[in-house]
């Protein structure tokens, strides 16, 4: 046995690693609030703008996806073969 493994052979930390994994963790505590914080603050705007625009929040939501991604033309391609198989089906 190594002096920075055990017999399960899982890591022991000295000091130095030690403070920074709880320095890891603080910061990452922090972005994971900041993060829920904005998606709560987006998630309202849509609604409210859905509402102002008289559209569903998740046209919105499916647009600032689509923009982030930049996969319109793949989306274009998913709506036609959707419309296509809807037709065949007469479910359209």
């Amino acid at each position: 046995m190594t002096e920075s493994t055990n017999t399960n052979h899982t890591k022991l930390f000295n000091g130095d690693e030690k403070e920074k994994l709880k320095q890891l963790i603080r910061e990452g505590i922090q972005v994971l609030r900041e993060m829920e914080s904005l998606k709560e603050g987006l998630s309202d705007t849509v609604k409210n703008l859905a509402k102002e625009f008289e559209v569903k929040p998740g046209v919105l939501r499916k647009c600032i996806k689509t923009a982030y991604k930049a996969d319109w033309d793949k989306t274009e391609a998913d709506y036609l073969q959707m419309e296509h198989i809807l037709d065949a089906v007469g479910g359209k």
